[in-house]
C-alpha cells in the first residue's frame, strides 16, 4: 500500500523534495484523527472488556473511510491480522471479535484489530498508537522509495524528522474523543480515488 503516495505522485503533487511534508499533513490530518483515535479508543474499550464498544468504534472508523480503496485495504489488512493475533493468543475478547470480523457483524478495520490485539498482549495505549503511527509512516517512506521519490538515507532521516509529528498525532489521538473520531483530508481521497481507476499501478492503494 502507498496510502495514496502513489495517485499524488501519478498527478505530479509530490516530487523528492515533498515527502516528508505530505507525511506530516496525513499524519495530523488524516491518520491521527481517523486511524490513530480508532485505535486508542478500541484499546479502551477492549482492555476495559466492552466488545461492543470495539464493534461501534470499527463501524464508526470503517464509515468515516470516504472511498472504496481505504476501505478495502484497510479491512483485508485488519482481517489478516486479527486471525493471526488470535491464533497466536488465546484471550476471549479477542476471540469474540474475530468471530464477529469472521461473520461480518463488524469490518475488522486495521486500527482496531491492531488494538484488540495490543490490548490482549499487554501492551499500553500509548505504546500502542505509537507503533501504528510509525509503522505507517515507515510503509509511507517505503512506498516513496519503490516509487522513487527518495532513496534509503533520506528515508531515514524522513522518518527521523517526522518522529515529533508522530508523538503530536499520538497525543492527540489519545486525548480525542470518540464523537471526533474522522480525518479531513480531501486531496487524499481525491488521490485515492484516482489512483483506485489508474491504469497502471504499482500499489494496492
Amino acid at each position: 500500500m502507498s496510502h495514496s503516495l502513489e495517485g499524488y505522485s501519478q498527478a505530479r503533487l509530490v516530487g523528492r523534495d515533498g515527502v516528508q511534508q505530505l507525511l506530516g499533513e496525513l499524519l495530523v490530518h488524516a491518520v491521527g484523527p481517523s486511524d490513530a483515535t480508532a485505535l486508542a479508543a478500541a484499546h479502551r474499550a477492549a482492555a476495559d472488556g466492552d466488545v461492543e464498544l470495539v464493534q461501534e468504534i470499527d463501524q464508526r472508523l470503517f464509515a468515516s473511510k470516504l472511498n472504496a480503496e481505504m476501505r478495502t485495504a484497510s479491512v483485508r489488512s485488519g482481517h489478516q491480522l486479527i486471525d493471526l493475533g488470535a491464533e497466536l493468543t488465546q484471550q476471549a475478547l479477542l476471540a469474540e471479535y474475530r468471530e464477529r470480523v469472521r461473520v461480518r457483524s463488524t469490518p475488522g478495520c486495521q486500527p482496531v484489530a491492531a488494538a484488540v490485539v495490543y490490548a490482549a498482549n499487554g501492551v499500553d495505549a500509548r505504546d500502542a498508537v505509537a507503533a501504528d503511527l510509525f509503522a505507517f509512516s515507515a510503509s509511507f517512506v517505503g512506498a516513496a522509495l519503490r516509487l522513487r521519490l527518495t532513496d534509503h538515507r533520506q528515508a531515514q532521516a524522513i522518518l527521523l524528522e517526522t518522529s515529533g509529528v508522530i508523538e503530536q498525532a499520538m497525543d492527540a489521538a489519545l486525548e480525542r474523543d470518540l464523537a471526533d473520531l474522522g480525518g479531513c483530508a480531501p486531496m487524499a481521497d481525491v488521490m485515492s480515488a484516482r489512483h483506485e481507476r489508474a491504469e497502471a499501478r504499482l500499489f494496492s492503494s
